[in-house]
Order: structure tokens, then sequence, then C-alpha cells
């Protein structure tokens, strides 16, 4: 059988060992050094791509001053701003790793990671340093915080000094007269660790996925390529930065292609178009149900009039993609099937009519990718759904494993394949279909969500005997999942009662629509819960709905 492949990447750095990103950032300061790269409209500033070099030596000198060591891990807790891009940046000169996590992530989920990665220093927004306090012997091992002024700064910093860390103005870190230009940058490899960046756990906590520089700086040159992006181009994202999805799916591309990055705090429909306008955007990407969003926007009898001409959608809403098309005059709609433990192994061709509901194809020169029978790894026939399985054909462009779980690391790379828990199909041309979760994690608005931890929590509550957690369908084409909760309580409790007690512990995100109280769980003869009979049953007439009790 003759598949189809994508096979239109050409690496932009073709020698491998300048995969990493403080050599990208000085070859591009070098070669366009008043060309911008950073345009942070909200904050009325912009760095050119010398500017940005400079203010990332700054930084790392700064944190290298402080204590830090290469391969020490700096944990980024902050919303969207170019303090965010500039942190980032500088661990990468200094050899350091950031660990960026959810700003929506406090109590036992935030202790659990900066536990995890033993964080050495922090750079934190000022509204979120009482987290740091109540989870303050997870973090102990955090010598010192900088903090970025959202106007609370001050305050921030008073309580964490007096839980006993230091802690200074994040200006401190980017400050030419604080720092010596004697202190020596280290080489930065592609092979070194450059990010942890978490991923939702299924039978346990999050994992830390450790991404090599080599590995960011690939998944960044696929989307360069998925894209078209040249450096006539400028990207807009207004996903949040802790995410890959805006970091090295975005940022990092136009780094690498030598464009523009323009970015926002947050995501809003009405305002979206004007924004494109304003920033002269080409290029833009959105997750879960932002497709959605805009497709429900008042039409404007200007809507056409914009330079959009490629958008990066992840998942792709097939009913959407030509009525948007249409309406915003853009050029292409493109896709990828990925993970940040892989890379993107599946990727759709710029400007070409897919099937419905087709990712893309296999980038079969730079991965092995089958679809297999989960329970013995044999490959199934052309049609068949299997779990998809990937290995690299170049080294470190997959991740390096699950920081400080090598548990984790041998169980999810059996038989030398990394094991996604994705199950998918293939057609005869060669186009893969997501189909389902084997693993019971979930997708919610661009958010990966454990159901392992939303049980956890639900659990914390006193009434709560067993839980299950599973995903039921969302409205919206994009919408991907909504949460569902199914509880055995010992005593009387209301779903009220229970969302009231979620708050406090689970990230808004995350946090179940749907309660359901039962009396037992169907399980199998080894006691583990059937949840696809759970699924199976969706949701009933007694099932507790969130959104309508809110009304």
């Amino acid at each position: 059988m003759s598949f189809r492949y994508y096979r239109d990447l050409k690496p932009t750095f073709v020698e491998r060992g300048d995969w990493a990103l403080p050599t990208v950032l000085r070859h591009q300061a070098a070669e366009r050094p008043g060309a911008v790269w950073l345009d942070a409209p909200e904050e009325g500033r912009r760095w050119t791509f010398a500017e940005m070099l400079s203010s990332a030596e700054r930084v790392g000198r700064t944190l290298l001053d402080a204590g830090a060591a290469p391969g020490d891990r700096v944990v980024i807790v902050a919303a969207n701003s170019s303090q965010f891009v500039r942190t980032w940046v500088g661990t990468a000169v200094a050899g350091l790793v950031e660990v960026p996590i959810n700003t929506a992530y406090e109590h036992d989920f935030l202790a659990h990671q900066v536990r995890t990665v033993e964080a050495t220093h922090a750079v934190i927004d000022d509204v979120f340093a009482s987290r740091f306090v109540d989870v303050a012997e997870a973090a102990s091992t955090i010598g010192t915080f900088w903090v970025i002024d959202t106007g609370r700064r001050d305050e921030a910093i008073a309580a964490l000094r007096a839980a006993g860390w230091r802690a200074e103005p994040w200006e401190n870190l980017d400050e030419d007269s604080r720092v010596s230009d004697e202190i020596e940058l280290p080489d930065v490899r592609p092979q070194d660790l450059a990010s942890v960046l978490f991923t939702s756990g299924t039978t346990g906590p999050s994992k830390g996925v450790a991404m090599p520089h080599a590995q960011m700086y690939f998944f960044a040159d696929e989307c360069v390529s998925l894209v078209r992006l040249s450096s006539l181009d400028t990207w807009m994202s207004v996903t949040p930065l802790f995410h890959g999805n805006a970091q090295f799916m975005a940022a990092y591309p136009t780094l690498v292609a030598g464009a523009r990055f323009v970015t926002r705090s947050r995501f809003s429909a009405s305002r979206w178009i004007d924004q494109i306008r304003e920033s002269q955007v080409t290029v833009t990407n959105f997750i879960g149900v932002m497709m959605d969003f805009i497709a429900k926007q008042d039409p404007r009898p200007d809507d056409a009039d914009n330079p959009l001409r490629c958008v990066f959608a992840a998942p792709t809403a097939a009913t959407l993609v030509e009525p948007l098309k249409q309406r915003y005059g853009i050029e292409a709609f493109v896709e990828v099937f990925g993970l940040t433990e892989t890379s993107a192994p599946i990727i759709s061709p710029y400007g070409e009519d897919r099937p419905a509901g087709a990712a893309g194809l296999a980038a079969d020169e730079w991965f092995d990718v089958a679809l297999v029978d989960p329970d013995t790894d044999e490959e199934v026939a052309v049609g068949e759904v299997g779990e998809l399985v990937i290995r690299p054909k170049v080294p470190f462009i997959c991740s390096m494993g699950y920081f400080n779980m090598p548990e984790k690391t041998v169980e999810a790379w059996r038989n030398l394949w990394f094991h996604t828990g994705d199950a998918l199909k293939r057609d005869a041309e060669g186009w893969f279909y997501f189909v389902d979760r084997f693993k019971d994690a979930l997708r919610r608005r661009g958010e990966n969500i454990s159901s392992y931890e939303i049980e956890t929590a639900v659990l914390s509550h006193p009434a709560v005997v067993e839980t299950a957690v599973i995903a039921v369908p969302a409205s919206s084409e994009a919408g991907e999942d909504e949460v569902m909760a199914y509880v055995i309580a010992r005593e009387e409790v209301t779903a009220q009662e229970l969302w009231a007690h979620f708050e406090k512990r689970i990230p808004s995100f995350a946090i179940p629509r749907y309660i359901r109280f039962v009396d037992e769980l169907p399980k199998t003869p080894s006691q583990r819960v059937q949840k696809a009979k759970l699924r199976e049953l969706g949701i009933t007439d007694d099932t507790h709905d969130r959104e309508q009790s809110a009304r």
C-alpha cells in the first residue's frame, strides 16, 4: 500500500548542532539586528532581535550571579508579558531550565510541580506570591523570587520575604548596572535540557516533560514549515505562554524564521479581528473553542479587510473552515497532531483540502509512526483504530523523558516506542484521524486535565467515599470535552457544596461541570472502574449541571 507523507519540512537551520535557542537568537541578532521580534501592544513596547539578545544575556547573567548553575530549574508562574518572554530566553542563554506552570494552579497542583522539578529560582506575577507561601514546604528549594509588577509587587515581595525567601522586583533581573559582563555564559548544546512542561497524568499526578533544546527548536521549525512562515510575517498568539501552543508553536517559530511575534494577555472574540488589523497579523493560532467563538461573532462588512492568511487551529472544527475562510479572506487552515513528548509527527500540508476530520500525514523523514493494539503492541490494519506510537529518526527531537519520574518514562517508552494513549485510525491514502483517548485524560478548551488529579480533589471532601471523573462531549464542535464527576457519598451533600469545595482546590477550567450521585460504580473483576460504561451513560436526567445552577 502506498501512503502519502508530509515531506515539506526542510530545516531553517541546516546544521543540527545549531538547534539551540541561544544559537538561533544570536544568529538573528547578527543577521537582522534592527528588525522587531517581540511586540507587546498592551505594554506599548517592542524589542528588536538585537535588543532581545542583550536583555536575555543580562537576565541570564543575573540568574547565574544569584547562584543558579546550568541545569538548574527556574519556575515561571506569570501571565503573558514581555517579562515572561525575556525570562524564558534568559534562562536559555544561561543554560538554565525554564519550568512554566499554569497560572490556574495552586495548592496541591502547584506544590506537586514545584516539588518535582526541585526549582532553585522563580519568576512570578505578584498576584501569585500567596500561593507559594501556602506551599512553602514544597517550594523550600527556591532561593530567590523575582516578582513581576501587576499592581501588588511591594506587597508580594514583603510576603515572600516574611516567609523566608529572598525576593526582588523583576526589573532587577534586566538591569545593566547590577551584573557584570564578565560573568561567563555557557555553551548551550542541542542535547541540553531546555524546558520542563507539565502534561496531564492519567493514572497519577501530572508529569514534567523534559524537552531538550533540539526538540524545542525542531517543534518550532515544524510550525515554520506548517504555516510557511517567513521574515515578512507577523504571528499573533493570545494563548498562554506557559503552554507549548504559544511558546514553541508560535513565539519560537517567529524566532527561527526572523518574523515578528505579537503577544497579548488574553483572547477576546469581539476584539480579535481588530487586533489582527492593528498589528498587521498574517498568522495566528486557535485552540479549543476559540474557532467557534469567532464564528459566532456578528458579521461585519469589512471582516475580509485584513492581512491574515493562515490559521493554525488545534483541533480544527471542520464545518467552520470554509465559512471562516470566506468571511475573513483566510488562505489556509492548518493542523498537526503532536504531543509535548514527541513534537508533531503528523502534519497537514499547507493550503490543501484534507478529508473532514483528518489531522494530517506522517512526517516520515523524521519519525516512525504506527497504530497498534494497546494490549499487544501489534500493528493494526489500515482503517482500524489503534494506539498511536511514535519514535524519532533524529536525535533529541523528542522528549528526554519525564523529569524525576523514571518509572513513568519507562512505561511510556515500552518496546522502544512512545505510547501516546491516543486512539487514531489511518485511511488508505495515509491521512490520520483522531478518534478517542485510550487514556483517561481529558481536554477542555485547550487545557489538558488529569482525571486522577481531579478525582483526588473530589475525594478531599469529607462526604465523598468514591468518585470517577470522565469526559463528556462539549456542545460546540471544537469544545473538546466537559468534565463530569460520578460521586458516591457517605452522607448528605449537595452538588453546590461540592462545587464550592472544588473552587479552592481545582483550577477553574477543570472544575467538573456535571455531577451525578450514584450508589455504586461499574467495575472489572480486578476492581478497576469501567469508565467506558460511564461514558456510554453520558449525561442523565439526574445529573447536576453547574452552568444551569448558576443561571
